[in-house]
């Protein structure tokens, strides 16, 4: 049998019926209202393709258009030909082919008997569509790859319509897209949905989720007058309008000046005139769009996930003529703030530890660094003046929708400044962990004993009281460690700049290098980072089983492989156990280098799958070997220093090797003191994820990492009631939060808060946010000058910046948000970011330029940009 009806079809037919076919029977069987029709399963297809003798040369087409497209650069170029070419071949294979009598005879009663039941008889109109079974798929839409026909009448023309259907699995758009998807040619078919063709008055699409920010609470819907064509084909502007899901109520509606219509003709469809009354007249009003929504709702409901509906509105009311999964979908997000009204009158700056806090806080570490900062500037300041210590209030880092800034009473804000040469002494004598000798000699010391102490014992034996004491703990050691790196930064731009100015004013001649050739090719952090990981690709690249599974393996597959030691697949275990603890070294000795200090965000230690991309940038034998280009730099520099030592006369010789001295060594230390910011992050992490796991346990949250989206005073009441212990239970309401059942399937009692949580932060990370509040008046016009970052309110076509190294590049921009994005940076392209921290460091091997939002000459990007010879 080649012919199912709707009714006899369930979502689970797709082998039989494709996607279409399959998710029409389904909304069927559930109740929906669905114009009536049947299915020529796949079953019919293949016949179709044996009784033709098509296979062989379809195979082989196929194989020739996947082979264009492989990327290589020669190919790449000719593979969209390539599709094309192939698809013309096997499309007119399919019209000189004869449908097989048994098919024939099926396809004749089953249209008889569906267009007999209408009147009009056998010339009743009828939909005639695709169903392929990697289509309308909860992982690949395919959407519009294949061709369906509408107002087709009469048998023969019915066949042709099948014919052409079946052909149009094979259009050049289909076969690109199966390409992408790594769909195999060979095992894909297709069915066609054959469906009662209803003339509707109105009709269009609706996702019962917003594509543009995920919000599963808000239903789109687009509509316009005649059949649904003109919406999806985009040959009309609609109206469109966003619907509250659990109200109905209209959230916003743009009508459209809709001017054109897609109407039945005598065969297939046509273009028309919108009647002038109707041009600018809603489609649907409030009760119309209200039922829609409802519709729509309850269809996802019954699919378990967000659903792309395409409707018509009849006499009988709306009709469902398809039904599929909205791939692609964007975690929910609320609308970016507008507003930047500040908690309370007084300075506020993005500014100092702030560039390495780009995004909104989680409402944890939120909850938890305001009080950390605060202390240790309060223990700093109270250390550096004897008078005119801070106040309760005077300063702190409160958040503004989400984003950290830097908060000063105004008074105290403008006695600072007045007090800056105690300061800058202070910073000389390394007093109060300050500067480079105290930073050397007491900050980090102090910093690696905080940590050591709290290492002692495993997580998993701590209670949670002694686990929430330790994350305190070690965020306080965190910031006092970060601000007396902050102390380090003048230093070291103070001495890089003495040294620049000297050398310009009284010793570069023409013909000179640039004072920049005396600054480069010394170690730090981030360098040897980078020289580590190199030569892990070296080693690497000597075992090809291993090179071979890192460079094709997809990163979500690898993960585990990367964090567990177990070997992958085809390896040799032995082998791979070598190279993990390697691996291991590397991250235990670098990666707990930051991309962003609120510990919600992982590390390379916790997630190592962001230092993939270069390490098989480096395992495809590009980029340049650190250690060579290192030892270029400081053999150019020890050449040219003893040239200049031998030109210059006394004075201005020891004035060159005094200043000289000093910014070779601010420089290095500056990145090495950066570098070891997040000393303590990996271990506070995983005491923050072991309460989570209790957590969890205990029915308070759903995952572990939920832990980060609950308030501090949350996490402490659970702590109190026993519910983060081991052996805790949910018995107690802890967190001012009803346990529920859902589905006879219990829920988290903070889920709800916490996906609102969510959804508002990723909201809040659309934002731009101010660099100064309040953002007019004239504090703002006479601090904006010490701000790290440009005016964010420039217009045309070119963007000024700070100059930062040297030289100029034309390329193609990567702009990337976070760590989460570092695969999708290729080789050559234009670093782009809001900021860059020693973590960054190794997309810089593959980046031809890097521009961030924040920084200047000494910051992070510029150092190590001069360092790789690359502009910034």
């Amino acid at each position: 049998m080649y012919i199912t009806r709707f009714g006899e079809l369930g979502r689970a037919d797709i082998a039989v019926a494709g996607g279409k076919g399959a998710n029409l029977g389904e909304l069927v069987g559930a109740g929906f209202a669905v114009p009536d029709g049947f299915v020529l399963t796949t079953d019919a297809y293949q016949a179709f393709v044996d009784a033709n003798g098509l296979d062989p040369d379809i195979r082989r087409l196929a194989a020739l258009s996947a082979d264009a497209a492989t990327p290589t650069a020669v190919r790449a170029a000719a593979a969209p030909q390539a599709f094309a070419e192939a698809s013309a071949q096997i499309r007119a294979l399919f019209r000189a082919g004869v449908v097989p009598e048994a098919i024939a005879a099926e396809l004749r009663d089953a249209y008889d008997e569906l267009t007999g039941s209408v009147a009009g008889g056998a010339d009743s109109a009828v939909a005639v569509r695709s169903s392929a079974t990697a289509e309308d798929l909860p992982t690949a839409s395919f959407a519009g790859q294949q061709d369906s026909y509408l107002n087709i009448r009469g048998l023969p023309a019915l066949t042709e319509a099948v014919i052409n259907c079946w052909a149009s699995l094979w259009t050049a758009r289909a076969m690109a897209y199966r390409a992408r998807e790594g769909i195999d040619p060979g095992t894909v078919r297709l069915a066609v949905v054959v469906q009662r063709l209803v003339e509707a008055a109105a009709s269009g699409v609706m996702f019962t989720a917003n594509p543009s920010t995920g919000r599963r609470d808000q239903v789109v819907i687009s509509a316009a007058w005649g059949l649904g064509e003109s919406v999806v084909g985009g040959s009309v502007t609609p109206d469109d309008l966003v619907i509250a899901a659990d109200t109905g109520a209209v959230l916003s509606r743009r009508t459209a000046d809709k001017q054109v219509m897609t109407v039945l003709a005598d065969t297939g469809t046509r273009e028309q005139p919108v009647p002038t009354d109707r041009r600018s007249r809603p489609v649907l009003d409030d009760r119309a769009s209200a039922r829609l929504a409802e519709l729509g709702t309850r269809i996802a409901a019954h699919f378990g996930a967000p659903q792309d509906i395409e409707w018509a509105l009849t006499d009988a009311g709306f009709q469902v003529l398809q039904a599929r999964p909205i791939t692609a979908l964007p975690e929910p997000a609320a609308n970016p703030p507008t507003n930047w009204t500040t908690p309370r009158p007084g300075l506020y700056f993005r500014a100092s530890i702030v560039e390495q806090l780009p995004d909104p806080l989680s409402p944890l570490f939120a909850d938890f660094i305001d009080g950390s900062v605060t202390r240790s500037l309060e223990s700093l300041l109270s250390r550096v003046f004897e008078s005119g210590r801070p106040r309760e209030g005077d300063l702190g880092l409160p958040t503004v929708n989400g984003y950290a800034y830097y908060y000063y009473r105004p008074s105290f804000f403008w006695g600072l400044l007045l007090k800056t040469p105690t300061a800058l002494a202070a910073m000389v004598r390394g007093h109060a962990e300050m500067g480079l000798a105290g930073w050397q000699q007491q900050a980090h010391p102090r910093y690696v004993q905080a940590l050591q102490q709290w290492t002692l014992q495993p997580v998993e034996a701590m209670s949670a009281r002694q686990l929430l004491d330790g994350v305190s703990a070690l965020l306080d050691a965190g910031t006092a460690y970060y601000t007396a790196v902050q102390s380090v930064i003048p230093v070291a731009a103070t001495s890089e700049g003495l040294f620049r100015a000297f050398y310009e004013r009284f010793v570069r001649r023409p013909g000179d290098p640039p004072a920049l050739t005396f600054l480069l090719g010394y170690e730090s952090e981030p360098i040897r980072a980078e020289e580590s990981l190199w030569d892990l690709a070296a080693w690497t690249r000597d075992r090809p089983d291993i090179a071979s599974t890192i460079l094709t393996t997809p990163e979500r597959r690898l993960a585990e492989p990367l964090t567990s030691g177990v070997a992958p697949a085809g390896v040799d275990a032995d082998a791979w156990q070598e190279w993990h603890t390697r691996f291991r070294a590397h991250l235990d000795r670098f990666g707990h280098a930051v991309y962003n200090l609120d510990f919600a965000s992982p590390v390379a230690a916790d997630d190592p799958t962001t230092l993939l991309a270069t390490l098989r940038f480096y395992l495809r034998g590009q980029g340049t070997n650190p250690h060579q280009r290192q030892a270029s730099s400081a053999a150019r520099r020890a050449e040219q220093t003893r040239v200049m030592r031998r030109r210059l006369g006394l004075v201005r010789r020891v004035a060159f090797r005094r200043t000289l001295y000093w910014a070779q060594r601010a420089a290095p230390m500056r990145e090495d003191a950066l570098a070891d910011i997040g000393l303590a992050w990996p271990l506070m992490r995983r005491m923050l994820l072991e309460l989570g796991g209790r957590l969890v346990r205990s029915g308070v949250i759903a995952e572990p990492a939920d832990v980060f989206w609950l308030r501090r005073s949350e996490l402490v009441s659970a702590i109190d009631f026993g519910l983060a212990n081991p052996g805790g239970e949910a018995g107690v309401d802890a967190v001012a939060a009803p346990r529920v059942s859902i589905n006879g399937a219990p829920r988290p009692v903070r889920a709800d808060a916490i996906d609102k949580r969510k959804m508002l932060w990723r909201g809040r990370r659309r934002a731009n946010p101010p660099q100064l509040l309040p953002e007019k008046g004239l504090v703002s016009r006479l601090s904006v000058q010490w701000m790290p970052a440009g005016s964010q309110d420039q217009q045309g076509e070119v963007i000024t910046g700070v100059g930062a190294s040297a030289g100029q590049v034309t390329a193609p921009a990567r702009v990337l948000a976070g760590p989460a994005e570092f695969g999708q940076m290729q080789p050559g392209e234009v670093l782009v970011a809001r900021m860059t921290t020693p973590a960054w460091t190794s997309l810089f091997a593959m980046a031809s330029a890097v521009v961030t939002d924040v920084g200047g000459p000494l910051s992070h990007s510029s150092i190590v940009a001069r360092e790789y010879g690359i502009p910034a």
